[in-house]
């Protein structure tokens, strides 16, 4: 295996909404990514928790998605660890800055989502297409919402997306894939051959457990919520498979940064 390094890393804070650049992160076994998908937007007829810091893990039909609602890309939304705070924009200009840790802040924050998704259309396909009220829901660092029960981070590499872009003769951005670690070093494709092997990533230890199975959303310019090249049909057309990238599991804790290294482990 040639030398492999990390070259993105990514953090989604909220399920659906912006990713952020870090420099670092850290794993954990049985949780992964600390901070990755630590809230979302729950449709509130399905808030069934009075306290909606502990609501568990649910199936993404519960939330507010972007392979829904693609207008929620176009949002510019930070959320600063620190202070609790989530901050949102579109095309420059500030439009919502909340504290995730009070409960009138948690109310705005699912007050303003309710009335963005009432100004922007569903997919065909949506699963609430009714724009009923949104709850957040969720605790920084301690809740997680993937889209598998099975707690896990995702992995790709630049080769593939580079693959893509040249296929979609347009520059393919990373966010529409929403993943976790962005890996050099790797040939086009090449990570779905660690499906089933462990590997050692910074200091953490990681196990491939399969492919990433796509949906609309990567269709989704992440700058303008619109659906501008569709991905999906050239993985079809060109791949017969709608993939890209891979899920792993935690299985010793650590730190992962920019610039480790990805080694096999022994089989």
């Amino acid at each position: 295996m040639s030398k492999i390094c990390v070259k993105e890393l990514f953090i989604h804070p909220f399920k659906g909404l912006s990713p952020q650049n870090c420099g670092s992160v850290e794993v954990q076994v049985g949780h992964g990514i600390k901070g990755d998908r630590s809230f979302a937007l729950m449709f509130k007829e399905d808030a069934q928790h009075p306290d909606s810091t502990k609501v568990p893990w649910m199936k993404k039909q519960h939330f507010a998605m972007q392979n829904d609602w693609a207008g929620l890309a176009a949002l510019d939304c930070y959320y600063e660890a620190a202070t609790g705070t989530l901050t949102v924009k579109r095309k420059g200009v500030e439009l919502l800055v909340a504290d995730t840790n009070s409960p009138t802040g948690r109310d705005r924050i699912g007050a303003f989502f309710t009335g963005y998704l009432a100004g922007i259309y569903p997919t065909q396909a949506a699963r609430h297409p009714n724009r009923a009220p949104l709850q957040l829901v969720g605790e920084y660092g301690k809740t997680r919402y993937p889209d598998r029960e099975g707690v896990h981070i995702s992995l790709v590499s630049q080769a593939t997306l580079d693959n893509l872009s040249e296929l979609a003769g347009l520059q393919v951005d990373v966010r529409r894939f929403r993943p976790n670690i962005v890996l050099d070093g790797v040939p086009a494709w090449g990570e779905f051959d660690w499906v089933g092997k462990e590997m050692q990533l910074g200091s953490a230890r990681i196990a491939i457990t399969a492919r990433i199975n796509r949906c609309l959303n990567i269709d989704v310019n992440p700058e303008t919520g619109e659906r501008d090249i569709s991905l999906l049909t050239l993985l079809k057309k060109h791949f017969q498979h709608t993939q890209t990238g891979v899920l792993a599991q935690v299985i010793t804790s650590g730190t992962v940064a920019i610039g480790d290294i990805m080694t096999q482990l022994s089989e």
